[in-house]
């Protein structure tokens, strides 16, 4: 395991040994199998705390609460499949829900928790007390940026450690990498950007929320390897097909990866009607397909077992379907390397975007695609 200010997990992998006959995982006697689960639980939002010491109690209870429905879905999943569960992942930002009109102070001190200490500590524990790989979407702080906070994916391994730290690239209105990016790579480096960890259930990446409508997020991870990408969300509960519900099973096809993904069972505490984000949590496989999806309200009924060596198997295999290995990079390259649309260092003095000038600068971005043509 590696460290350099952000904790990375193993260091990034090659497209080769992920995809190329020389894997070290070629040969294997037996197939890799477990259960994954997108546990949709509850968020009861911090936004209704006066204080926070109230609002730290909220979370704390909330770790409790989810502690228990891993422990019970884990007894249950097991006599159900046989299977032991080893993954799971919890909706975005699960013990808090969103900032909703909150200054930057006030949601940095509510909210947002360190990368040491006692909530990290806690939701490690969870992780070990389970024996699974945790994914957890939370706020959080940074030494290093003291007027901002990020939106972070963090992995926890069943021994309590910390893995895989991932920070929400894309974001209009909340803090990103990309608004302080030359700093950021200059204190973290670029393993930091898109990182994937290694681990005895494969390689696991993570995507935040509406990222999933970004093909190039996914492909990064893809592109170190990564096998299973894990999506805490929290968005629009619907009975049809939505942007992101089609987005997902369109980044595992292109990446021939598992896509395990977590939404809300409400959000309570709120004045937005708490069932609107609720349902549509899902497991897919590389072509697709639904393996197992949740209807409304608290279920671990978004379950699924993944066979890791199958998996790898058909990354290996020619033929048309392996789209990872017939990507003509060397022609996409010019068109992103000669356009910018969101520009880098939004607030390279380090302070939050005000909701004013990020949509300035959206409509700025606009404007000049109109002029250069690209849009009508």
């Amino acid at each position: 395991m590696t460290r350099r200010g952000l904790l990375l997990g193993a260091a990034a992998t090659s497209l080769l040994p992920a995809f190329g006959s020389s894997n070290a995982h070629a040969g294997e006697a037996k197939s890799m199998r477990y259960t994954a689960l997108a546990l949709q639980t509850v968020c009861e939002a911090v936004n209704q705390d006066k204080t926070a010491e109230a609002s730290h109690a909220r979370m704390n209870a909330a770790i409790t609460r989810v502690t228990g429905q891993i422990m019970a879905s884990r007894g249950f999943l097991k006599g159900f499949n046989g299977y032991d569960l080893k993954l799971v992942v919890l909706p975005e930002y699960w013990m808090t829900g969103f900032p909703m009109g909150e200054t930057r102070e006030t949601w940095q001190a509510k909210a947002a928790i360190p990368m040491d200490g006692a909530f990290p500590d806690a939701l490690a524990k969870m992780a070990q007390t389970a024996g699974v790989y945790l994914c957890s979407n939370h706020y959080e702080t940074d030494p290093n940026f003291p007027e901002l906070y990020f939106q972070a994916n963090v992995i926890y391994g069943p021994t309590g450690d910390t893995l895989l730290r991932y920070r929400r690239m894309i974001s209009l209105y909340s803090p990103s990498p990309y608004d302080v990016w030359d700093k950021y790579l200059d204190i973290y480096g670029a393993d930091a950007i898109f990182p994937v960890a290694e681990t005895e259930i494969g390689a696991l990446a993570t995507i935040a929320s509406e990222e999933i409508l970004y093909p190039e997020i996914a492909r990064m991870h893809a592109f170190k390897g990564a096998e299973i990408l894990l999506h805490p969300t929290s968005e629009v509960g619907s009975p049809s097909l939505t942007p992101k519900h089609i987005a997902k099973k369109a980044r595992a096809i292109e990446n021939i990866s598992y896509v395990v993904s977590a939404n809300s069972a409400s959000i309570t505490g709120t004045p937005v009607p708490a069932a609107s984000t609720d349902g549509m949590s899902i497991v897919l496989d590389w072509y697709g397909r639904t393996l197992a999806e949740a209807g409304t309200g608290e279920t671990m009924n978004a379950n699924a077992v993944l066979d890791l060596t199958a998996l790898r198997e058909t990354r290996r295999k020619t033929g048309m379907t392996n789209t990872l290995s017939r990507l003509p990079l060397a022609a996409f390259a010019p068109a992103y390397s000669g356009n910018e649309l969101a520009p880098a260092n939004r607030t390279p003095d380090g302070k939050m975007v005000q909701r004013a000038d990020a949509i300035a600068q959206q409509q700025a971005v606009i404007d000049r695609l109109v002029s250069a043509g690209v849009l009508k």
